[in-house]
């Protein structure tokens, strides 16, 4: 019988924290005048005849704030990193220090911290596309429990929990994304 259907509300609330937890990554990878390890983070390096992710070949540090060096293991890969961050699109140009690659973080200027806000933007409304589509997959259960027999009364308690959810992860989506922009657009 339907009338013991239970919605699994904390997958979906589980799914929906992993939607913001990538976005938080994604954030991470932005520029905002300071420097961070996760900045190079999506860098890829051809290495060994292998495209692998420059965390995999050095060690990423930041000394000071406008400042991240990266020490690469194997002297033989020197280049190919450096080559690797000058094509990212990161907008830095790496110094050469021995197997030291240091990354001096330039002060953003107005047009680049304008664009940078819209691609945050776009992380966020990527991530909100991710909790809608959590959101119609809880409800297409309820539809189909709805199906099954269950009553009107439970149906609405079911949406309402599912909104709920939709809401409070919007909102921290929002959140974030206020912060973030107005971490960019400090000068």
């Amino acid at each position: 019988m339907a009338d013991d259907f239970m919605l699994d509300t904390d997958d979906l609330e589980r799914r929906m924290d992993g939607a913001h937890a990538s976005l938080r990554v994604e954030f991470g990878t932005l520029r905002t005048g300071r420097g961070s390890a996760s900045m190079v983070d999506p860098i890829m390096v051809d290495a060994y005849g292998a495209m692998t992710p420059l965390n995999q070949v050095a060690t990423v540090n930041v000394p000071e704030p406008r400042m991240v060096t990266i020490n690469v293991w194997d002297k033989g890969l020197v280049g190919k990193v450096e080559k690797a961050i000058r094509e990212s699109g990161l907008g830095i140009n790496p110094q050469l220090n021995g197997t030291i690659i240091m990354l001096p973080i330039p002060e953003l200027n107005e047009e680049r911290r304008r664009s940078l806000t819209k691609v945050a933007g776009q992380y966020a409304e990527s991530a909100k596309v991710s909790i809608r589509n959590i959101r119609r997959d809880g409800m297409d259960q309820i539809k189909k429990a709805k199906n099954d027999g269950i009553s009107e009364d439970d149906q609405k308690f079911w949406e309402g929990a599912v909104q709920e959810l939709t809401d409070k992860a919007i909102t921290a989506i929002d959140k974030a994304l206020e912060v973030k922009q107005q971490e960019i657009m400090q000068v």
